[in-house]
């Protein structure tokens, strides 16, 4: 399933509206901010058709993941939306997780927990809210707001960078560190970013990793970067998406891809973004000077020219 598809939900008293572009989207905040009253009016309106008096807008299905045959639903359902809620504590479980791998269809997971199982980005974590777009009415707007964004407390120019993998990523980093004498340390791991902070002291810190499927961590790692000003983040797609937006590569197609990536990229077949912009990469550059791998940097990225590059496009983190 790729795409974005705008959905709308609404009776005489609420209108939901929103978009939703990515294989996983999560909706998080507090009680009484209307997630429970969504999950509830598609299910009145999936089960009651006209007669529930809502109307359910949207170019795919919209449909209540619930209920203990939740698996062979989703096995057997392609091209839909599903929304499913905390009160399914499925979605807690690896097996849940491996539905979603390799499903054609999207899921909107209404929870206030932390779901470690799935890769899911720090942009399509949401809050509600009421706006007054109806302020002369009795209807209530419901909108969706990004909780997190992909970067804090930035520009900073950093004493110490920890970056989430010990691939590329981490050696182009460490090798423009060792230029401006900055510090370069691999998480070895997005889960291991934090035994690393309980070592910071007062310097500078920039943790660099990949957004696309930060989320699970986002709760916690803010909270430290609120509490701590000297801890700075900088959580772009992913290091393969930095290098495509740099304009290094260049090419129509990647400028497109780049502008809309949802509309190429399947979650059918790819768990996340950052798998997608590491094959596109890996393609783009194979058999130039520039051919890429994930495990370890190709040195001609390091040549002044590209790696000035790719740095210009790397916006809140002064390295001189």
């Amino acid at each position: 399933m790729k795409g974005k598809h705008k959905v709308i939900i609404q009776n005489n008293r609420l209108h939901y509206e929103f978009e939703i572009k990515r294989n996983i989207t999560i909706i998080q905040g507090d009680s009484a901010t209307g997630k429970t009253t969504l999950i509830n009016m598609l299910r009145q309106a999936e089960n009651m058709g006209r007669s529930s008096g809502i109307d359910v807008q949207c170019d795919v299905p919209c449909r209540v993941l619930e209920g203990a045959n939740w698996k062979l639903i989703v096995e057997n359902v392609s091209g839909s939306i599903f929304f499913t809620d905390e009160e399914n504590t499925f979605i807690n479980t690896e097996e849940f997780a491996a539905a979603v791998r390799g499903s054609d269809n999207y899921f909107v997971l209404i929870t206030r927990e932390n779901l470690y199982n799935l890769p899911y980005s720090v942009e399509e974590i949401y809050g509600l809210y009421a706006s007054g777009k109806y302020q002369n009415t009795k209807k209530v707007y419901q909108q969706l707001y990004r909780i997190y964004t992909n970067t804090h407390n930035l520009p900073v120019k950093p004493e110490k960078m920890i970056v989430e993998d010990s691939n590329a990523g981490y050696d182009f980093f460490d090798a423009v560190g060792k230029e401006s004498g900055v510090l370069c340390e691999s998480a070895g791991g997005k889960s291991n970013i934090f035994s690393k902070l309980e070592s910071v002291k007062n310097e500078e810190i920039c943790v660099i990793a990949d957004g696309a499927a930060i989320g699970p961590e986002m709760s916690r790692l803010f909270q430290i970067a609120e509490r701590m000003e000297n801890i700075n983040l900088y959580l772009p797609e992913s290091f393969e998406w930095i290098i495509l937006s740099s304009g290094l590569i260049g090419g129509k197609q990647i400028d497109e891809i780049l502008k809309k990536p949802e509309e190429y990229i399947d979650g059918k077949e790819f768990f996340s973004w950052e798998r997608y912009f590491t094959r596109l990469l890996i393609q783009e550059t194979k058999d130039t000077y520039l051919s890429y791998t994930k495990s370890r940097l190709n040195k001609t990225y390091l040549h002044p020219r590209n790696k000035e590059i790719i740095l210009k496009s790397i916006r809140g983190i002064i390295f001189k």
